[in-house]
């Protein structure tokens, strides 16, 4: 099947005071689960630049059917073994979806449609 468009999942947010470290540790065992799990075409976080702890956090998905089942997956798979980030965010995250081309992205690895 050759993939047009993408969905993209974009979420900034901060770890709670005193569980930064956590925080990033949890993030950084989410996208490297959402990589491992087919449908998901890239995925990564970055710290803020200023030295606070606030994180962006991008996932690209091959499509909707996608996310919605890895997202289920890390419920039921991480949140259910760690009690999920809700414990840990510094305040609520800002969750944005988007579509995308793919070509657009200029993802090397994935832009000759697997």
């Amino acid at each position: 099947m050759k993939i047009i468009n993408v969905l993209i999942e974009t979420v900034v947010c901060s770890g709670a005071a005193g569980k930064e470290a956590r925080f990033r540790r949890m993030l950084e065992a989410r996208q490297e689960f959402k990589r491992r799990q087919a449908g998901c075409l890239a995925a990564w976080i970055a710290q803020s630049t200023n030295g606070q702890g606030l994180f962006l956090v991008h996932t690209v998905y091959q499509d909707k059917k996608s996310w919605n089942r890895i997202s289920k997956q890390i419920v039921e798979k991480l949140d259910s073994k760690d009690g999920g980030l809700e414990g840990v965010f510094g305040g609520p995250p800002l969750v944005g979806m988007f579509e995308s081309k793919l070509d657009s992205l200029n993802l090397a690895s994935i832009s000759k449609n697997k």
